[in-house]
């Protein structure tokens, strides 16, 4: 892959006549558009190569993009996922949103729209990449057993790696650099997921029921990540944890 200062954008689409469709306005905005017709082919390239952006097909040949966007999270969690279908169940979304898609996009769409989504997930990453180095000068924060390390995206409780996806560690950094302060679900869509999942409140639910699993040693009765009942959520800011 060339690494001329371009963003380097994967298609995995068998669709052969969008990538002909797109690789001129890319071109005009200095992304460069590398296409792979297969899920798997196109998962193997994702892995193998670094990409700025990935945009996925759900409905391929060889693996499906659901699976694909499954198997990039568990490596690359990082890595934005733009999807692509021509389904418009909700259930496509939801599945889309579940498995770590950082946005999701229904055919037929406009250029224009392909492009404002694909800036806005540039934009997000931008953003993030200037918080770490921010972060590197920061000190890990500490909860009683729970360290987390805004810099080097790690959490540890009693000493032991705890692996969270991107989307649980987002989650977790938000509440944790902002203890005490309660969250609408609506409110961590936006912040997290990006203003454009309006609606899609429950998703927040299974993340936190997800995120409990990992940081809390009971679940149902959690320490750091409290329930504002009526409300939303919001992180524990007691400072004794020796109870």
């Amino acid at each position: 892959m060339a690494d001329d200062g371009q963003k380097q954008i994967l298609l995995i689409e068998d669709d052969p006549h969008i990538p002909k469709m797109l690789e001129i306005h890319f071109r005009d905005l200095g992304y460069q558009l590398h296409h792979e017709l297969d899920g798997a082919e196109g998962l193997r390239e994702a892995l193998d190569s670094d990409y700025d952006l990935v945009i996925l097909d759900i409905m391929l040949p060889g693996m499906d993009g659901l699976e694909v966007c499954r198997r990039l999270r568990a490596e690359k969690k990082s890595l934005p996922v733009l999807m692509l279908t021509a389904r418009v169940e909700e259930l496509d979304r939801v599945l889309g949103l579940e498995t770590g898609a950082d946005d999701y996009l229904t055919k037929p769409f406009s250029i224009r729209e392909l492009l404002a989504r694909i800036k806005a997930i540039l934009r997000r990453v931008e953003v993030v990449r200037e918080a770490a180095q921010n972060n590197a000068r920061q000190a890990p924060l500490h909860y009683g057993p729970l360290e987390i390390d805004l810099h080097r995206h790690r959490v540890a409780l009693d000493g032991a790696n705890v692996d969270l996806t991107t989307k649980e560690f987002d989650l977790l950094a938000l509440f944790a650099s902002n203890p005490g302060r309660a969250y609408s679900r609506q409110q961590l869509l936006d912040l997290v997921w990006g203003y454009q999942y309006s609606g899609y409140e429950y998703t927040v639910n299974s993340h936190i029921n997800r995120l409990r699993g990992k940081i809390e040693s009971d679940p149902a009765n959690p320490v750091f990540v409290e329930t504002v009942w009526g409300f939303g959520y919001r992180f524990t800011d007691r400072k004794d944890f020796s109870a």
